[in-house]
């Protein structure tokens, strides 16, 4: 399974299909709807929130998929993911990876995530981890803690990072990160046009993910209505 995945995914598009509770789109049968458009279009995945959506897409498309669980705890700002039971209830759909925030903020329910990650690759060994990270400093972390692979995900999304964006300077960030770890990089986060997807690609990273430009109207609709404001 490990294997199969990187080899489908490999300087190709994965689409992420997610609408939260607050936003229109928000129907596990429309993101399955919308992940069989995706893979019309030749995504070769997609990453997808919460068990309802991943089985629905999994039932629909039939893409290797990384699944997430958003997932607010009062006593932590660690949402995608965030606790051992997450991991474990995404796991058992038969996902080929699991992203997991990796932000190096404190867990819900003060979980260490070296133990969790330990215990998941225990009962689940058949599974990837994706670490999705927003410093220099939690990528090489979630490396050394073995992840499969590391994701750009919350870069501009933590207090850290705040303001911050993976094509800044033409990518600078990117090509530190592809300096200094030893996994393969899922480029992820505001990668908002097909020039920034091919430069993703030109620099190294393994796949892409794009969610926001592509899956989320309501987002791409405020972009056009700002623009003539």
């Amino acid at each position: 399974m490990k294997n199969n995945f990187f080899e489908a995914v490999k300087g190709k598009l994965i689409i992420s299909c997610q609408a939260l509770p607050n936003e229109p789109l928000h129907s596990s049968f429309i993101m399955a709807r919308m992940a069989r458009a995706a893979k019309m279009a030749g995504a070769a995945g997609i990453r997808a929130n919460s068990v309802v959506d991943i089985q629905a897409i999994q039932d629909e498309a039939g893409l290797p998929m990384i699944g997430i669980a958003k997932t607010d705890y009062p006593d932590s700002d660690v949402f995608i993911t965030p606790t051992l039971k997450e991991m474990r209830a995404v796991a058992a759909t038969g996902v080929e990876v699991v992203a997991c925030q990796v932000t190096g903020q404190r867990r819900p329910h003060d979980e260490k995530l070296a133990e969790i990650v330990q215990q998941f690759r225990t009962e689940f060994p058949n599974t990837l981890l994706m670490a999705d990270t927003d410093t220099i400093e939690n990528a090489l972390e979630a490396d050394r803690l073995g992840f499969d692979m590391i994701g750009t995900t919350m870069r501009g999304y933590t207090p850290a990072t705040q303001g911050m964006n993976i094509a800044d300077h033409d990518f600078e960030y990117l090509k530190e990160l592809r300096s200094q770890v030893t996994r393969p990089i899922i480029a992820e986060g505001k990668i908002d046009t097909p020039e920034k997807l091919k430069r993703c690609l030109e620099l190294g990273c393994h796949a892409v993910v794009v969610g926001g430009a592509i899956t989320r109207p309501l987002e791409i609709a405020t972009r056009f209505i700002e623009a003539i404001k």
